[in-house]
């Protein structure tokens, strides 16, 4: 595994850049996603502005005016974060130790901050007066869809994150009442669904605002959504956070921390030796597995996992190793993550082909929605999560959800007919 990308750059090239400590590999690669997904976003409203489905908005902006009040604030906070906290981070000898400690807390390079915060304030006062005119001027300009995918990204980013803290909790409501406020600011623990969900109602109102069609904006985004969903499954996957399937009973970690193929009964002792750990992990001794071993040369991998070096410390510890991230799994996993990267590149390229063949507005993104919930319906069944009770029933979060999910899909395919001169002008 790879906590962050220190690992990456040491395993891959022989080299030990302290520095990239800073940079946790999840958070990688969800940047990774956004980006990614921003592009395939822009190219799509682009298609759609192109066959008539979108069209321009007109704003009036004021050029050649001095610098504003929070244009120079705003540019002294990231000069002061950049200083305070980035560069800080190479001065002060304890802080790549714990790299995500250290940014949370009140540590820094204050004199450095203020100055670096003082510099950038500087730089956009001297920007806008290079550019300023005798008399400031007001100018109508055009703004297509396309022109505010940065808004649309940052948006989903800032209304996401929030929503999957806030569900995370939900789910987890014992660890969240113990600690909420290092529950909430901590970078493990997101719920995609939470995200997805805060983040549709926040650009709900953002379309609205700017008349974009929400309907329009939806289906331009259903190939992006799928996409960004595998790509931050990456991160999942190489920083090992927490986010995998149920155990594995035919494979075992031997002392090591390598996987080995386990009869029921070396299971079985397994299971018990470390009795104190998955007792503490899933409060019962009652433990869900199954075993499967690896069929047509496939690599073990594909079937179990034990996670070494996990971001998250889950496990035992390696005899020699000291310092973060020095666990392992005692018994092999069933690695989820990577199963949905698969699954949901193989759904983006089918919504990616599909996306030019339907015409009807928002049927594009039912059939996401069905799909989305489909696969994590079914991950679902071998994937370790808390789950509820009532009426006899155990379902998880995401379960509820994702069921929820392909009834609107279907709901929304059948209306999608009736939608269609009421959200699109005539082409």
């Amino acid at each position: 595994m790879y906590p962050n990308l220190y690992y990456v750059f040491k395993d891959l090239f022989g080299v030990e850049w302290n520095g990239l400590k800073l940079i946790n590999s999840f958070g990688f690669f969800v940047a990774i996603s956004f980006v990614v997904s921003a592009w395939v976003l822009t190219l799509e409203l682009k298609r759609k502005q192109a066959s008539g489905i979108l069209t321009y908005t007109e704003k009036t902006i004021v050029v050649g005016g001095p610098a504003s009040i929070n244009e120079l604030v705003l540019n002294f906070i990231l000069g002061f974060v950049f200083g305070f906290k980035i560069i800080g981070a190479f001065l002060i000898p304890s802080a790549l130790a714990d790299p995500q400690a250290f940014i949370l807390s009140s540590q820094g390079n204050w004199p450095l901050g203020i100055i670096l915060g003082m510099v950038f304030t500087f730089l956009k006062w001297r920007e806008k007066e290079k550019e300023k005119l005798a008399k400031p001027e007001k100018r109508i300009i055009r703004v297509w869809p396309q022109d505010r995918v940065g808004d649309i990204v940052i948006y989903a980013a800032i209304f996401g994150f929030a929503g999957a803290k806030i569900f995370n909790s939900l789910e987890t409501w014992d660890d969240f009442v113990q600690d909420p406020i290092g529950s909430l600011i901590s970078f493990s623990g997101l719920t995609f669904y939470g995200g997805l969900i805060c983040a549709t109602i926040a650009l709900y109102y953002y379309s609205k605002k700017h008349k974009i069609p929400f309907i329009a904006l939806c289906d331009a985004a259903a190939p992006a959504l799928m996409l960004a969903y595998a790509l931050g499954r990456i991160g999942c996957q190489v920083a090992g956070d927490g986010d995998w399937g149920i155990l594995n009973s035919a494979y075992i970690s031997n002392p090591e921390g390598k996987l080995v193929p386990a009869t029921m009964e070396q299971f079985t002792s397994a299971l018990q030796a470390n009795q104190h750990y998955y007792s503490e992990q899933f409060s019962t001794f009652k433990i869900e597995h199954l075993s499967v071993h690896a069929f047509w040369g496939l690599p073990k991998w594909l079937f179990a996992y034990n996670y070494p070096h996990n971001v998250v410390n889950e496990g035992i510890h390696f005899a020699n190793c000291t310092g973060n991230y020095c666990s392992f799994l005692p018994i092999g996993v069933f690695p989820t993550p990577l199963y949905e990267i698969i699954m949901c590149l193989i759904l983006f390229f089918v919504l990616w082909v599909m996306r030019k063949k339907i015409n009807t507005p928002g049927k594009l993104f039912a059939i996401y929605l069905i799909l989305n919930g489909l696969e994590r319906f079914l991950i679902e069944k071998i994937r370790v999560n808390t789950r509820y009770h009532f009426w006899g029933l155990q379902p998880t979060q995401a379960e509820l959800i994702s069921s929820a999910l392909v009834i609107g899909g279907i709901i929304l395919f059948i209306y999608s007919k009736k939608i269609k001169l009421k959200q699109y002008p005539a082409l």
